[in-house]
């Protein structure tokens, strides 16, 4: 690329627009700035959601409440009945094979097997959790589920190792 290139380029523009050059402009006398107060003003600025002075919306409504959706964990959940349909006797599930499958979705993290429908194959099934009937059924079906905690379950850096109350890493 050359300079000479550069002056070539032609890139439409509208006029400067000019406020304050007399009445005939549509733009003079007060130059679209409004009659009197800060805004008519010469070096004014107001912060983010200033109401001029009026009390605004964020301290008009009121704050209750407290949430720990910070703090919650998703658990992608898979049904028995899916699983029945999908994979073979004596086949491994985990979230990566469900991923695989397309039955989770690849930003899911944690896995929750629940009971809804029949299992009869026996499946080796690891997920972070699964519901008291989805138990019944998979063991039911001679299968086995090794459960791994999630993140919130593990024990706080700030927790020593053994202390009372501390959360065991074990599931």
């Amino acid at each position: 690329m050359n300079l000479d290139d550069v002056k070539k380029i032609k890139v439409k523009r509208g006029k400067k627009h000019r406020v304050g050059r007399g009445s005939g402009s549509g733009w003079g006398k007060t130059a679209g700035r409004g009659n009197k107060g800060a805004g008519q003003r010469s070096g004014t600025s107001f912060r983010l959601r200033f109401e001029g002075g009026q009390m605004p919306l964020y301290r008009r409504l009121p704050k209750k409440g407290f949430t720990n959706a910070r703090f919650s964990v998703d658990l992608h959940v898979v049904n028995v009945g899916s699983l029945e349909k999908v994979f073979e006797a004596g086949a491994k599930v985990d979230l990566d094979t469900l991923k695989k499958v397309g039955l989770a979705p690849k930003r899911a993290k944690y896995l929750k097997i629940l009971g809804f429908g029949d299992l009869s194959k026996k499946l080796a099934i690891v997920a972070n959790a699964t519901s008291d009937g989805a138990r019944t059924k998979i063991e039911g079906a001679g299968g086995s589920i090794e459960l791994h905690p999630t993140s919130t379950e593990m024990r706080p850096k700030f927790v020593k190792k053994g202390a009372a109350g501390a959360p065991s890493r074990e599931a």
